[in-house]
């Protein structure tokens, strides 16, 4: 008789931030770490390498025609320009991540946007409360598009493509057919207009260098206690050695005196959107990097199916990131409104998706799930404002600007593509 084998549990994929099980305990050495970096590229793994690259080439290019680009307010200018894309960026990572897609994250910023200035001037409402209501809203869009792609089994192109043409329809009802409303209050308005004190902008440098020091060096602990390999210290000092250097000249930069006239008015510090911006980056990172919730996105994202059977409940995975992607469009919506200081129908609307999804997948997020972090999106937005700004300097049009940002998604794109490829192929 025969006996019977239990079904082996299969094995799910690993995040960008799950170690790779190493038998010999100890330190790796660095050109060990540089060696197998190699491979991985090689074999298909770019990760944000080209949009690393990409944000390179650009800054060279459009400072060697046109200096001003280098210049602290143009720096300044480029950190708020693409700061409401990146949010609604970031929650377009978790949906992607799946495999999936969400088209309506522009205009359902737009709706949040309407009910933040509805409540701010019409009803009186105090700031935390309007844009709490904001945000809840856009909770409950996520919530319900969730429901309807998880539960139903629409295809999330078809609901959120829906949903893109309905909200279109709510924010002009909800602005009486395109009333512009003004935003009055002065913390929203302060989130993309106004700056950190010079002395701030050096303590939150000093803080944030001093926290990613700290998590790298218990986790390099923590490896080193279960017998794990670990990265050199040579590794982790150009990783901390690298911020604090990048983060000392932005800050530098940034609190250089920008105003034309200073008898006026003086403008100088790091805009505030940068650290909310930072927040919602480190929260990002943690939720997908840190918690087996993010385990569970890579998972459904790599095979819904192999998750399903090792026992995740995948449909409350696909509702809980369509739930983020809309929350994090209502923050993207907040920093639009304080940004343009009211808000119409044309909030969220407009190239504002367009640029959204180019910054997460030109960052290195993948169009076919399972491959991704939320850092993509900060890195592919600060592309695509490059690329905007740049453009704008040198007196390009509209259609030029959308032309060749375009053109650049479709080349992250068919990258992304080919290393899947390739790395099938190995």
């Amino acid at each position: 008789m025969t006996a019977a084998v239990a079904p082996e549990k299969p094995e799910l994929p690993r995040g960008p931030g799950t170690p790779k099980k190493n038998g010999a305990a100890g330190t790796t050495s660095l050109r060990s770490v540089a060696r197998n970096y190699v491979d991985r590229v090689r074999g298909g793994e770019l990760g944000a390498l080209p949009a690393i690259l990409g944000l390179i080439v650009l800054c060279v290019f459009f400072a060697a025609l046109r200096p001003v680009f280098l210049s602290e307010l143009n720096f300044a200018n480029l950190l708020t320009q693409g700061a409401g894309s990146i949010a609604i960026a970031m929650g377009l990572v978790f949906v992607l991540l799946l495999g999936e897609i969400d088209l309506s994250a522009g205009y359902a910023s737009g709706v949040c946007a309407a009910v933040l200035a509805i409540l701010l001037t019409d009803h009186g409402w105090p700031w935390y409360g309007a844009a709490g209501a904001a945000i809840l809203t856009g909770t409950v869009i996520g919530l319900l598009l969730g429901l309807l792609v998880a539960k139903v089994g629409i295809p999330s192109f078809v609901v959120t493509l829906a949903a893109f043409l309905g909200f279109q329809g709510v924010v002009l009802m909800l602005l009486k057919e395109g009333t512009n409303i003004s935003v009055r209050d002065e913390t929203i308005l302060a989130v993309a207009n106004n700056n950190l004190s010079p002395a701030l902008g050096w303590v939150l440098l000093a803080v944030s260098v001093g926290a990613y020091a700290a998590i790298q060096l218990r986790q390099n602990r923590n490896r080193r206690h279960r017998g794990l390999a670990t990265a050199p210290i040579t590794l982790l000092a150009v990783r901390i050695g690298g911020l604090a250097t990048l983060g000392a000249i932005a800050v530098y930069l940034l609190n250089q005196e920008r105003s034309r006239n200073i008898i006026v008015d003086s403008l100088k510090g790091v805009p505030i959107v940068v650290p909310v911006i930072g927040v919602l980056l480190v929260a990002g990172t943690f939720l997908l990097q840190r918690t087996s919730f993010g385990l569970h996105i890579y998972a459904v994202g790599g095979n819904a199916e192999a998750a399903r059977r090792a026992g995740i409940n995948v449909s409350a995975i696909r509702i809980s990131a369509f739930v983020i992607c809309s929350s994090l469009a209502a923050v993207g919506g907040i920093i639009a409104a304080s940004r343009g200081n009211s808000v119409d129908p044309n909030t969220g609307g407009s190239n504002v998706l367009l640029l959204a999804v180019g910054a997460a997948v030109i960052g290195g997020t993948s169009l076919f799930g399972g491959r991704g972090r939320v850092v993509d999106a900060v890195l592919g937005g600060m592309v695509v404002a490059v690329i905007q700004n740049g453009m704008g300097l040198m007196g390009y049009s509209s259609g030029v600007k959308y032309a060749v940002t375009g053109s650049v998604l479709l080349v992250a794109a068919g990258v992304d593509a080919l290393s899947r490829r390739r790395a099938v192929q190995r």
